[in-house]
């Protein structure tokens, strides 16, 4: 029996596939192996050593009251900067919260992360979104956003866009173990199965979500299994040999515009803040008025009851902010 997906025989022998399999995916890993340039290995790790930097100040003034909010990518440097190195600039990047040194390869200044984390008037996000999501348009590197996984199918749909515009590029979408147990991502890969997307999933796994262990979320044998069950190539490979991360990467992206068709991967400053914090916030009024062209009657009326209530409770409302 023939359908489209499959192809299907018929048999008297009755059997249940096992519910997953005791030998378990091999860990692609390269160590010590030629691989690249010397310049790209020199910017690989001086982009590592430069993440480590950034986020040990970050850090520090997040404890200190000086930024609202901080996630380190401490141990993921290499995913970061080895999958970056891979990719082209043309091609697009959906990330969660611990891939900033994909902008950090990409020429994201320090300036600019302080500026987007300090929620001044000279970032990008003019302190509307939280600090660590940053985002690029001349960078190919769609804003971050909260909620969990829903990068994924957002993803697939833009993949699927550069897939009818006949362009040379993909779309890297990076998740963690924890966005594999949401809907979304199940989703996004039958989605990018379907219609053949050149879309390429990295995982970060590294036995946690948060506080839920893996062991508490599937009983499959990691992410990569999942990516198989929806008829997509996948593969896992040591997250922490930066060899390995750009080979596999290189390798998924030319599969991914030339198949058309998706891969997953599961991988088991100083100055600046100073700068940041000398800018200016946003005026009150741009958080209404830098939204639309024409502004709408409700966040009109949104601005006149905001403003009331900061005269009723002045204390309340930080003083640094131009009204």
């Amino acid at each position: 029996m023939d359908f489209p997906g499959g192809k299907i025989s018929f048999t008297t022998k009755k059997s249940f596939l096992p519910g997953s399999s005791e030998e378990r995916v091999r860990c692609y890993r390269v160590l010590d192996e030629d691989g690249y340039s010397e310049e790209v290995a020199l910017k690989m790790y001086r982009g590592m050593v430069t993440l480590q930097i950034m986020d040990k100040f970050f850090y520090e003034a997040q404890r200190q009251g000086r930024l609202s909010f901080y996630l380190t990518s401490s141990g993921e440097e290499a995913i970061n900067l080895a999958s970056a190195a891979a990719l082209s600039i043309d091609d697009v990047i959906l990330a969660q919260y611990r891939e900033p040194g994909t902008l950090l390869w990409r020429g994201f200044t320090l300036q600019e992360f302080a500026n987007q984390c300090f929620g001044n008037n000279a970032g990008h996000g003019k302190g509307r979104q939280m600090p660590i999501h940053y985002g690029s348009k001349n960078l190919n590197f769609i804003t971050i956003s909260s909620p969990l996984t829903t990068q994924l199918p957002q993803a697939v749909g833009v993949a699927y866009s550069l897939k009818m515009d006949k362009k040379d590029s993909c779309v890297v979408a990076y998740l963690g173990d924890g966005s594999s147990s949401e809907g979304d991502f199940h989703a996004a890969l039958n989605f990018a199965a379907v219609l053949d997307a050149p879309v390429v999933f990295i995982c970060h796994n590294n036995g946690w979500a948060i506080s839920t262990p893996v062991t508490d979320q599937f009983r499959s044998d990691g992410v990569v299994v999942k990516g198989q069950a929806y008829g997509i190539s996948s593969i896992r490979v040591d997250g922490n040999d930066t060899l390995a991360m750009y080979d596999v990467v290189r390798s998924a992206r030319e599969i991914a515009i030339n198949e058309q068709r998706p891969i997953l991967i599961e991988k088991q400053v100083k100055h600046a803040m100073d700068e940041a914090e000398k800018q200016e916030k946003p005026p009150l009024r741009e958080m209404f008025t830098d939204v639309y062209e024409d502004l709408p009657s409700n966040l009109t009326e949104q601005e006149t009851s905001l403003r009331e209530t900061i005269q009723r409770h002045p204390q309340d409302f930080p003083k640094d902010i131009p009204l």
